[in-house]
């Protein structure tokens, strides 16, 4: 089962980029390893490859006790595109890389998380003249304020637990201006 940060990004797929398929954990098959979340809009023939690190106090993957962000990244993209490239040849392809936290830290620091971001777009951008399109802190959460205004405007209740719970968020938002109780 998707964690719900990747749940997340796949609702924002389906409801507002207008994907009609969403697979999570994707096995690539030949190379080990898995795709967080993969959104297919077969009317404009767009496949969205999106990986997500959903940590609420930043962006910070280690190894041996080092900083390991862009190591981890740049291999999961590196195989994430092969795969893509292989099997989409008819789509324009999108990939994004999702996370709800990246610090900026003072330079020179050991951990920085925004120049590991812009690294990683940089290195894909050289080897593979990729653009990785990278969702992180205000941009999160503007794509989970439109996953709101969706939730807002629907009246029938939703599948998504997720999109759920936003929906009843919104509407108790909307109640609560109104004195409802008795």
């Amino acid at each position: 089962m998707e964690d719900p940060g990747e749940h997340l990004v796949g609702q924002y797929l389906k409801e507002i980029k207008k994907c009609d398929f969403v697979e999570y954990n994707l096995q690539t098959g030949k190379k080990q390893g898995e795709i967080d979340v993969v959104g297919i809009d077969s009317v404009n023939n767009i496949v969205y490859v999106c990986e997500v690190a959903t940590h609420l106090d930043g962006l910070h993957y280690n190894k041996n006790g080092k900083p390991d962000n862009v190591r981890r990244f740049l291999a999961k993209f590196e195989k994430d595109i092969d795969y893509i490239q292989a099997n989409f040849k008819e789509y324009k392809r999108i990939f994004m890389l999702w996370t709800p936290v990246a610090k900026n830290s003072k330079k020179g620091s050991k951990h920085n998380q925004i120049e590991d971001l812009k690294m990683i777009q940089e290195k894909i951008r050289k080897s593979k003249n990729i653009e990785i399109d990278i969702i992180k802190n205000n941009e999160y959460y503007k794509c989970l304020q439109e996953l709101r205004g969706v939730a807002a405007k629907t009246k029938n209740p939703m599948n998504s637990p997720i999109m759920r719970f936003l929906q009843i968020e919104e509407r108790l938002k909307k109640n609560s201006k109104r004195d409802i109780y008795l």
